[in-house]
């Protein structure tokens, strides 16, 4: 697979969750790699955003509570996602996107907030 996310699971309201995305595939200029969620009954939506020149666009609803970064593993790409203050409503199935020539999703990861 070019796309792999890991990180998901289980988080009280409050506490944070650090997502993980690791791609084969090289960062360019006009790369886009990022976040999208989908919660259940619900369409899937854009979480955050960062291009290969470091330029990052945040949902409203994510604005000062999650980072999105990236870093390089050895020969993979990873991107990431510091998810703080999370709330029941962030709930959902998170993916990693990524758009070179072509488009790439992972198979997504589950993030539950819950008491």
């Amino acid at each position: 697979a070019h796309i792999v996310e890991s990180g998901g699971g289980l988080v009280q309201p409050g506490g944070s969750l650090k997502l993980s995305c690791a791609t084969d595939q090289p960062m360019f200029r006009t790369t886009r790699v990022g976040w999208f969620r989908q919660a259940p009954g619900k369409e899937r939506e854009l979480v955050a955003m960062i291009s290969g020149t470091g330029n990052v666009t945040y949902a409203n609803f994510v604005k000062g509570r999650f980072t999105i970064s990236t870093d390089k593993d050895y020969s993979k790409n990873m991107v990431y996602l510091q998810m703080n203050s999370l709330k029941p409503e962030d709930t959902a199935v998170y993916y990693c996107y990524g758009r070179w020539l072509t488009e790439y999703w992972g198979e997504g990861t589950l993030v539950t907030v819950s008491s």
